[in-house]
């Protein structure tokens, strides 16, 4: 497939996949509808048309150490500001039983390897292959990422900062999996030390508006 095909094929990714993903959030959400197949397959046909592979993806192992140095020595102070954070507002760590188990641990987990691979290995690929430059690719991909958090106004300005970084991050070492593991770290501690009526249990598109505590 010509190169010219190809830089139109991603540029059709990264306005149509956020756009599906936006319709999905605010028109069909997965709870009342199975519009959210639309999204993995997607994926799966952009993944065959650019022949990514888990190497251009961050799935891999071969530079997992330098990669997690690099992204704990940029993520790792963030986490701790929010725990200074966290005790300022008088909040302490969850005691109750089950609060602690290692099911909702890996679930979130999955669910935020889920988002860097759609922030990273497909956002921040595409439109590095389309702008070919780091900084402008970190800052669009994370644009894209905060608008998926729209209206919740921790998580926009949130998302966007980390977005940033974490997009850089993989541009430079390519390896999600890190990533991954430090979103979940950040995204409990995000909830955990900020007041609930700011961040309404980190809820975005309508649950936002329907959250009650």
């Amino acid at each position: 497939m010509s190169k010219p095909l190809l830089w139109w094929l991603a540029l059709l990714d990264v306005v149509g996949l956020p756009c599906a993903t936006m319709w999905i959030i605010w028109r069909e959400p997965p709870r009342v509808s199975h519009a959210w197949v639309i999204l993995p397959v997607w994926l799966v046909i952009s993944i065959a048309i650019q022949r990514d592979t888990p190497k251009t993806m961050g799935l891999r192992a071969d530079n997992l150490w330098p990669a997690l140095r690099r992204a704990t020595s940029v993520l790792g102070p963030m986490a701790l500001a929010l725990i200074i954070i966290g005790y300022s507002f008088g909040h302490r760590m969850p005691n109750a039983p089950g609060a602690l188990a290692p099911q909702h641990f890996w679930n979130y987990f999955a669910f935020c390897l889920l988002q860097q691979v759609t922030l990273n290995s497909f956002l921040s690929n595409r439109l590095y292959f389309l702008i070919g430059r780091e900084w402008p690719t970190a800052f669009v991909a994370a644009a894209i990422f905060a608008a998926f958090h729209w209206p919740n106004p921790v998580l926009i300005p949130a998302t966007f900062f980390v977005g940033v970084v974490m997009s850089l991050l993989f541009i430079r070492e390519r390896n999600v999996l890190p990533l991954a593991a430090w979103h979940m770290v950040l995204g409990i501690l995000l909830g955990w030390a900020l007041p609930v009526v700011w961040h309404h249990g980190l809820r975005v598109g309508p649950g936002y508006y329907t959250f009650h505590r």
